[in-house]
Formats: structure tokens, C-alpha cells, sequence
């Protein structure tokens, strides 16, 4: 076993490989970027070294800083987590040179699974059953549209090279496919310098089910059983859970001899998964499934694995590169129960799932959850790099058991300062295919209105908020002060998530007992010392918490609210659509339109590229284009003006 290894990654993934190493008593060392100079995964290692900027290129993706950094350090070995180097065998190349293990698979099995259309190729060859389309070296853009014509719409385009629903769009008919394939080829290039894409026919019913791998340097290759990760917006997972509901035996035995198959034709070692798309159209059937590409890398998803088979594959990876032999056979393994996992991001469900930068000045996790993250109360969300905040995982001895324990640790999951999806999660978890197993990629499109549609913020909410704000509760001191002739009244002012004005009225005679009147409605109110409040004659658990970006009550879900300014006058004010601002700071990747221009609602505009993906930005009305300050290149900050309309002047 090694002593020490570096991790070539950060966040939740340098912290999860981090302890299992500490378990193991092997000494860490933690790489950082300027963005990350106090982030809990350079706290937590052994060791840190610095390696650059906060973007990406100019450090996460400097190979041979980073290898540089495991020589000065002493390091045997490198653990490159998944994302950035992961999957680059270039980068395995330079760290063999360097005399160093890669705690992953080799260069060549890397290559042979990087680029998916090569793959698919082998993977017929290996008599892996594969998605009908175009892998070919083709790419221009008339060619690839007739090979779509002639598939059929629906087709899916994909990067051939990476991941993560990076450079992946569904295209439902033929006058969506130049503009999808151009937008698509930019994100490729732009995530993994590679923009070409391969179209594929679109499976109508699919289930996305994957098969944990595991290899090692003696021959040996066992499957994990599978994950169901269908649960997806915008081909990036969202929940995944272990075993797949409705997976037979004679599926299962099918799905996993074929990517042991798959592990084996490229003489596979480390961690891996082979996805598959499957036509559950006629429920699970052993000749409905086909290769979609292998991921040469531990899973963001790999913690319900772990639930159901006991076994941890950070060790594993450790011990297999360490020239060790798998320690179990395929015989030796089996399922235990039911986990499930959810993703928590910084992101806003309601707008459109666009990523929220911010301090997160609050921030609790459950004690009956595994928590895999890489932030804590007061670390702040960049634009930099990915939004996630933490993974949390479940474990049930039935997937109703496990699927209730998660909406339950969700709903005990607080964080402020930011906005987070964990509201979204939790009425995804509660939704009624879901929770009856009935799960495809396409159950949280069908359902996003219902899923995703604002809520009224509920007028205890509003009090508890106006409350904390008045200081009247907090510490849960009881409030008193002397007035003469009337009970002490205060009034507060508080801006809901669709930025609305809430007025709370408060009176009270003894600190304790208070008249609530929101919005012409009454309501009383009862403090007691352990924040449980008696709202309306019932009882109600609640935590508030006030922060730099507002206050956040925590009721049965989360609510945020704003403070206006009184002195304000514009506080509120709509400027009529005439202006596009940047929701988010990024880089303008696409810009449509001039001066001069005519556009109608809901064109498109500009495209803008923030924390890894594309955002499109549409006009807000009809009009004509009066300006455009911004350019193709440019890095902007949120709220930033990118386009105006010019303003119609009427009689």
C-alpha cells in the first residue's frame, strides 16, 4: 500500500478519497487554485500546494504542475477523483513518466473508451449491443443532418469525447438540428477540446442503467450490479438509486456479463461504469438495452454502491493500483437493501435551474444522511467551477424506506445565502411516478411545471422572517419593552423569491404572545424557548437564520427573503423588458443579433458559458436591438447589461 498520494482534484471527491486514505493511514496531499485556498479539501489533506489561478485551464488542468506537486511532496501516487485529468491518458502518460502510479486504469484504456464513437465500434466487436446511429469522422453539418433524416426524429447528437451531458442535445425535428449541433459543438469544445459530436437515434421510453466495474493487473474483472440514473435534466443526473426499480435477475445477469465484457476487451483495471440506455417501453427486458460509453473513472454516483454491496471502491482503487488482486470474486458479492442519492447544487429551480453564486453563510446537514461535500458554513459558491454543494445518500431495507428516508434528510438539509435545488429534490422525491418506481429520462421534463412552478410564500413563514428581522426572536430571549397607551407595533417589510413586497404587522403586550397581520390577514403567534412556535393554535418547528443575502426560514421547506431598502425608490421597479442581463457572471460564447436588428419574443439572443454549461439568453419582447455592450469573448459580472431594445415611444 502506498504512504501517500496525491489528489488531483477538489471538492467533495478530494474530501471523499481523503478519508478513506486517513483510514488506510496513507498520508494526502491536496492540490488548490487561488479560488480554493481555504477550501475544506486543503484543510482536511495532510499536505497543500498551490497550482495556479482559479480557472481551470490555469490550474485543475496543468498536468505537469500537478505532477510536479506529487514529486516535491514525496507522493507515490496520484488519485485524479473524476473531471478535469480523470479521463485524459495524456496525463496518465506524464504521470507513469514521472515514476508515479495513476490510481485509475492505463493510458490505452482510457483512449479506447475516451472518443465514443471509436468505442462503439469495439464494443460491436466485443458483442456488446449498441444505439443505432453515426460514429463515423464526418462532421459536416449537412452530412451529419441527413444521417439524422435518415434515422428518424428523435435523434440525440453527443460529444464524442467526455461527459456529464456536456455537448449533448435532443433534437425532435429536422429544423432544430443545425442550430442544436452548432450549439452543441461549441460546449464540447469549449469542455473538452474536442467539438466533434456523433448522432444517435433518441430511445422514447429510456431508462439510463449503469454497471459499476471493477478491474485489476491480474485478469480479474467483477461488476457491482447496476445503478438507475435516469432521473436527468438535461442529460445530468439529478438522483440515482441502487439497485434499478424493476430490474429482473435475467436482466441483471445480462447488463452485468456484458460490461464485464466491455472491462475485459480493453483490459480494464480500477474503477469504472458502463452505461447503458434501456427501452423500458415493455418493462426491463434482457434484448432492450445498448452500450451508450464507458467512463474510465470513479462515479459521481458511486455512494449507492457502496450502500448496497458494503463495499468501499476508494479502497479498492487503492489496493488494485497498488499491484494488489481484487479482494472479492464475482461470487462473493451481492445487494443489501436499497440506497439512493440526491445532488445538491447551487442553483435556482424556479429560474430556470441557473446557477446562484454567494456565500453560503448557513449551512446544516442531517445526522441520518452520508453527506459527501466539499463546503462548509461561510465557503462561497464561484463561478469557477461546478455548483455542487454535497451528495446525500440514503440507505433503506426497501426502496420506499430509502426513498422516505431522503425526502426526510432533505427537508433537514438547510442552507442560506445561496440558492440551492433542495426544494426541487424534495418534491421530485415525492412525486408520484417516481415514488412508484415508474422512472425515465423524461419524468422530470414532463413534470417541470409542477416540479418547478413558484410557490406562495405561507404567511407563518412571512411572520417567523418578520419576526427574527424585528429581533423579537433569534436567540428565543422573549422581547419586552415599555409602551403606554397601546401594545408595541412593529411593521416589516420583507421581498418573497418572486420578488414581491410582504408587509408584517406585529403587536404584542408581553414578548411572548403576538397579532400577526400579513396581507390583511390576522394570525397569532407564541414563542417558546427551543424554536417551537404555536402559529394559528398549532405547533410548528422552525429554524431562521439571518445572513448577509436576507433571512431564511426553514419550515417543510426552505424559504428566502430579502430586506428592500427603504431609501430605494427604484427597489422593485420592472424597466419593461428593454434591457438582457447576465443572470450569472460568465463568458459571452454567441451573440446574434445587432443593431438595428428586429427580434421577436423568445429569440435567441446571446449565449453565455457560466460553471460549466451553456445558458441561452431570449428577448424579453418584440423590438429592435438599440444596443449590444457586450461581445463575443467577454467575461462579464452578474446583472451586467448585454443587450437593449430600443424603447417604443407611444402618444
Amino acid at each position: 500500500m502506498f504512504t501517500k498520494i496525491l489528489i488531483a482534484n477538489r471538492g467533495e471527491i478530494a474530501c471523499r478519497v481523503m478519508q478513506t486514505a486517513r483510514r488506510l493511514g496513507v498520508k494526502t496531499v491536496a492540490v488548490y487554485s487561488d479560488a480554493d485556498a481555504n477550501a475544506m479539501h486543503v484543510k482536511m489533506a495532510d499536505e497543500s500546494v498551490r497550482i495556479g489561478a482559479a480557472a481551470v485551464s490555469e490550474s485543475y488542468l496543468l498536468g505537469n504542475v500537478i505532477v510536479d506537486a506529487a514529486l516535491a511532496t514525496g507522493a507515490q501516487a496520484i488519485h485524479p477523483g473524476y473531471g478535469f485529468l480523470s479521463e485524459n491518458p495524456e496525463f496518465v502518460e506524464q504521470v507513469e513518466a514521472a515514476g508515479l502510479c495513476f490510481i485509475g486504469p492505463g493510458a490505452d484504456a482510457i483512449r479506447a473508451m475516451g472518443l465514443k464513437d471509436a468505442a462503439k465500434k469495439l464494443m460491436q466487436q466485443a458483442g456488446v449491443p449498441v444505439v443505432p446511429g453515426y460514429h463515423g469522422d464526418n462532421q459536416e453539418a449537412a452530412f451529419l443532418k441527413q444521417q439524422a433524416d435518415e434515422l428518424r426524429y428523435p435523434v440525440l447528437i453527443k460529444a464524442r469525447a467526455g461527459g456529464g451531458g456536456k455537448g449533448m442535445r435532443l433534437v425532435e425535428s429536422a429544423e432544430q438540428f443545425e442550430s442544436s449541433l452548432a450549439s452543441a459543438q461549441r460546449e464540447a469544445q469549449a469542455s473538452f477540446g474536442d467539438a466533434a459530436c456523433l448522432v444517435e437515434k433518441f430511445v422514447t421510453a429510456p431508462r439510463h442503467i449503469e454497471i459499476q466495474v471493477f478491474g485489476d493487473n491480474h485478469g480479474n474483472v467483477v461488476h457491482l450490479f447496476e445503478r438507475d440514473c435516469s432521473l436527468q435534466r438535461r442529460h445530468q443526473k439529478v438522483i440515482e438509486e441502487a439497485p434499478a426499480p424493476g430490474m429482473t435477475e435475467a436482466m441483471r445477469e445480462a447488463m452485468g456479463q456484458a460490461a464485464v465484457n466491455a472491462a475485459a476487451a480493453i483490459n480494464y483495471s480500477g474503477a469504472g461504469t458502463v452505461e447503458f440506455i434501456v427501452d423500458s417501453s415493455d418493462g426491463l427486458r434482457p434484448d432492450r438495452f445498448w452500450f451508450m460509453e464507458m467512463n474510465t473513472r470513479l462515479q459521481v454516483e458511486h455512494p449507492v454502491t457502496e450502500m448496497i454491496t458494503r463495499v468501499d471502491l476508494v479502497e479498492w482503487q487503492l489496493r488494485v493500483a497498488a499491484g494488489e488482486k481484487l479482494p472479492s470474486v464475482q461470487s462473493d458479492l451481492s445487494i443489501k437493501g436499497w440506497a439512493m442519492e440526491a445532488r445538491i447544487y447551487a442553483e435556482d429551480a424556479e429560474k430556470g435551474f441557473l446557477p446562484s453564486t454567494g456565500t453560503l453563510h448557513y449551512l446544516r446537514f442531517p445526522d441520518n444522511a452520508r453527506v459527501d461535500t466539499g463546503v462548509a458554513s461561510g465557503d462561497t459558491i464561484t463561478p469557477f467551477y461546478d455548483p455542487m454543494i454535497a451528495k446525500l445518500t440514503v440507505h433503506g431495507a426497501s426502496r420506499d424506506e430509502a426513498r422516505r428516508k431522503l425526502f426526510n434528510a432533505l427537508g433537514d438539509t438547510h442552507a442560506s445565502g445561496s440558492i440551492t435545488n433542495i426544494n426541487f429534490l424534495r418534491d421530485l422525491v415525492s412525486q408520484k411516478d417516481f415514488a412508484s418506481g415508474d422512472v425515465d429520462t423524461g419524468l422530470i421534463e414532463r413534470n417541470i411545471d409542477a416540479l418547478t412552478d413558484p410557490r406562495a410564500l405561507p404567511d407563518v413563514a412571512a411572520c417567523l422572517a418578520a419576526m427574527h428581522h424585528a429581533g423579537l426572536i433569534g436567540k428565543c430571549q422573549p422581547f419586552t419593552a415599555f409602551t403606554l397607551w397601546k401594545p408595541l407595533l412593529h411593521t416589516v417589510v420583507l421581498r418573497d423569491m418572486q420578488d414581491q413586497n410582504v408587509f408584517v404587522s406585529l403587536a404584542s403586550n408581553n414578548g411572548t404572545d403576538w397579532d400577526c397581520v400579513v396581507a390583511d390577514t390576522a394570525h397569532t403567534l407564541s414563542l417558546t424557548a427551543d424554536y417551537a412556535f404555536v402559529f394559528d393554535g398549532a405547533t410548528v418547528r422552525a429554524v431562521c437564520r439571518e445572513h448577509a443575502a436576507g433571512i431564511s426560514v426553514f419550515i417543510d421547506r426552505a424559504w428566502h427573503l430579502t430586506i428592500p431598502d427603504p431609501l430605494d425608490g427604484t427597489v422593485g421597479d420592472n424597466d419593461g423588458g428593454d434591457t438582457v442581463v447576465a443572470p450569472m457572471p460568465g463568458q459571452i460564447k454567441l451573440v446574434q443579433v445587432g443593431v438595428g436588428d428586429e427580434v421577436k419574443s423568445g429569440d435567441t439572443l446571446i449565449v453565455m458559458e457560466a460553471m460549466k454549461m451553456e445558458h441561452t439568453l431570449t428577448a424579453p419582447r418584440d423590438g429592435t436591438v438599440e444596443d449590444v455592450p457586450c461581445a463575443i469573448g467577454d467575461q462579464v459580472d452578474d446583472g451586467a447589461i448585454l443587450l437593449m431594445l430600443r424603447q417604443d415611444i407611444s402618444d
